[in-house]
């Protein structure tokens, strides 16, 4: 009996997941990314990609075909149809989309979560106080089970029924949250539903890290705004984020200043001043550790691939698609 369950879930999901992969094809008929409603992309690709250096908000990210691999910190995480990634803290991250090709592409969507909701979902459940300290890192990859897939696909099904879409897709979003909240990532959507608590000040952490990302990191004094220990608020951050506050701030800096050189075409020194850099030396430094070339050449290159694809030259600047 259980192993004819078993066959039965597969198939279920075997056909969810090719209905998936139809109707995204529908609204993708090239590469890209789309927001089809607010907060709601589907993405395609039809070759792998390079390490992509992105700033990522927090979603739940399903891939219909292909395969991706994230990088957060030192930390890889790769992911498939067969599971499922979410980011609940705005983190810089690397991604690389692994599998792709022009007869099967890489084909995803990404669903940006809504605090207010989640908060809202977590009340009315009763789920108020997760077991764990709030520790978790901020990004995981899970197997996608035919619930959560079913509730994912029902939403993509509204995007062609903008009317019912408008009433409905609010009454799925919430099931999706439910779902992963009730899920083995349950614990890790405890950043978003913010009830005080070690998480709840780690997430301010990060806000106020993003807000005032050129300005000189005085651990001490935000430890203290906290109400924390410099090392209890130190290990707590780097258990969330994978990195030091330090190491956070840092590439923060320098995802901004490329994208000031590419999008504003500032120069290099410009751009390292702007984001806090006294130094340009040091920035020149910092920037071919972290991007692999230094400054000009790296924007050079990252102009000379994208030509007059703007469109490209966009998904290079933030993290629609992790």
């Amino acid at each position: 009996m259980t192993s004819a369950k078993n066959l039965t879930e597969v198939q279920r999901i075997n056909i969810d997941q090719r209905e998936l992969i139809d109707r995204i094809m529908r609204h993708m008929e090239q590469d890209g990314r789309l927001e089809v409603q607010p907060g709601l992309f589907f993405n395609r690709a039809s070759s792998p990609s390079k390490p992509l250096h992105v700033v990522s908000d927090p979603a739940l990210c399903v891939i219909a075909q292909g395969s991706k691999i994230v990088m957060l910190g030192e930390q890889s995480f790769r992911y498939d149809p067969a599971h499922y990634l979410i980011n609940t803290v705005d983190l810089p991250l690397v991604a690389e989309i692994f599998e792709a090709s022009t007869d099967l592409p890489y084909l995803s969507i990404r669903l940006v979560f809504d605090p207010s909701v989640v908060n809202s979902v977590t009340i009315e459940s009763g789920i108020l106080q997760p077991s764990g300290d709030g520790s978790e890192k901020a990004l995981d990859v899970s197997p996608l089970d035919s619930p959560l897939l079913d509730a994912i696909l029902r939403l993509v099904r509204l995007v062609d029924q903008p009317n019912d879409y408008r009433v409905l897709a609010p009454l799925v979003h919430r099931e999706i949250i439910y779902r992963l909240l009730t899920g083995v990532q349950g614990n890790r959507m405890r950043h978003l539903a913010t009830f005080g608590g070690q998480a709840d000040r780690i997430v301010q952490a990060v806000n106020l890290i993003r807000t005032h990302y050129n300005k000189p990191l005085r651990i001490e004094d935000l430890a203290r705004e906290l109400h924390m220990s410099v090392s209890g608020f130190h290990a707590h951050f780097k258990s969330v984020t994978a990195m030091t506050p330090l190491q956070f701030q840092k590439q923060l800096r320098l995802q901004e200043a490329r994208r000031l050189m590419l999008s504003e075409d500032v120069d290099a020194a410009q751009a390292g001043f702007r984001v806090g850099y006294d130094d340009a030396s040091y920035f020149n430094r910092d920037y071919k550790r972290y991007f692999g070339n230094p400054p000009k050449r790296d924007v050079d290159h990252l102009r000379e691939i994208s030509g007059s694809d703007t469109n490209l030259l966009a998904d290079r600047l933030d993290g629609a698609d992790v």
